[in-house]
């Protein structure tokens, strides 16, 4: 268990030396976080809302930060290149991102040619059903990227690596709170990319 914690500390902080510099991303990842959770409490009450809220709120702003305001350039802080990095990434890296963020974009259309999805739903008789089976497709492409990517990790990695990336996935809604709930005052006092002066696990 000491060494899972430990390794779960590592993925954490390169994760956040490496791909959180901007304080508009970070700012994002605080407000991803708390829709996560919400997400989180809704799952257990109404699952088609959960994801909804995942891929809609929480997954949109999260990856935004990522593609449109996170520095690609060289990482001074980390003595990295923008390749580097994307080589090296556990879990989604950008190219990889964008397949996942295909794969949802594109799993609703599938309605459109077989109103039962494969044989799998009724037919939606009204927009709100439809809604519904959206939402359901939604969230087993969630389940299923974090299951298809742990595995993988499984085969390309280790065992260890692939529970460790996994359970960092999960939690980090949590963590992200701890991590960057003070980025928006930073972004107020005009500060666009943390310094990185702190030290893991501070």
């Amino acid at each position: 268990m000491k060494e899972f914690l430990h390794a779960l500390q590592a993925q954490r902080w390169d994760d956040h030396r490496y791909y959180h510099h901007s304080r508009i991303n970070q700012t994002l990842h605080f407000v991803s976080a708390i829709s996560f959770l919400t997400a989180y409490v809704m799952l257990f009450t109404n699952p088609v809302a959960a994801a909804l809220i995942g891929w809609l709120v929480s997954m949109s702003t999260r990856q935004a930060g990522h593609f449109f305001f996170e520095p690609r350039g060289y990482d001074v802080a980390n003595y990295a290149s923008h390749e580097y990095k994307e080589a090296i990434k556990v879990g989604y890296n950008l190219q990889r991102k964008l397949v996942l963020i295909a794969i949802w974009a594109v799993a609703p259309v599938a309605l459109y040619f077989d109103p039962t999805f494969f044989g799998l739903c009724e037919p939606a008789a009204t927009r709100s059903a439809l809604i519904d089976q959206i939402g359901l497709i939604w969230l087993f492409v969630g389940v299923g990227g974090l299951l298809f990517r742990t595995v993988q990790l499984f085969f390309i990695r280790d065992v260890e690596t692939g529970l460790v990336w996994i359970t960092k996935v999960v939690t980090d809604p949590f963590h992200d709170i701890k991590l960057y709930y003070a980025a928006p005052f930073h972004l107020l006092r005009g500060e666009l990319i943390d310094p990185m002066a702190h030290k893991p696990g501070a």
